[in-house]
């Protein structure tokens, strides 16, 4: 399966480590990251070097091209609001915002509001929990149809 993960370039980042794992995890289940640059270190600098016209077309080529959009939106976000709202408003494609417990305070109403039947929120302490649900949702023998709540 063909994964967009997204997480932020120019928010809070703080919460790199979690969605390391999540993209490690999601590729050992055997799935495509497409944005698996997101969670480098250099990630920002490297966009930078790209412009900003050019990440637009391949970040909504990519979404054209995803399964499913994993977002961590624990570090607040435009692109990730965009990119989330863009596949619920203009697609049937799943949708599944993490967000770490701690950073509950800092994460926008309209995300933790989200009641889109195609979006899945799931709220998490450890990397661990995150992990579990990864590996139930997106198991080896789960395809696209196996995303869906």
């Amino acid at each position: 399966m063909k994964i967009y993960f997204g997480f932020t370039m120019a928010g809070d980042r703080s919460t790199v480590a979690a969605a390391r794992g999540m993209v490690q995890r999601l590729e050992e289940l055997g799935h495509t990251v497409l944005t698996r640059h997101l969670v480098s270190d250099d990630a920002r600098d490297a966009d930078r070097s790209l412009g900003p016209a050019a990440v637009y077309q391949r970040d909504t080529a990519w979404l054209g091209q995803c399964d499913v959009f994993i977002g961590e939106i624990s570090g607040s976000s435009f692109g990730l609001g965009f990119e989330a709202g863009y596949l619920l408003g203009a697609t049937t494609k799943q949708v599944i915002l993490f967000y770490n417990m701690a950073f509950r305070d800092k994460i926008s109403f309209m995300a933790l509001g989200n009641s889109h039947p195609n979006c899945t929120l799931f709220p998490y302490s450890t990397l661990a929990e995150a992990e579990a649900f990864i590996r139930t949702r997106f198991g080896r023998a789960a395809g696209p149809e196996g995303v869906s709540p």
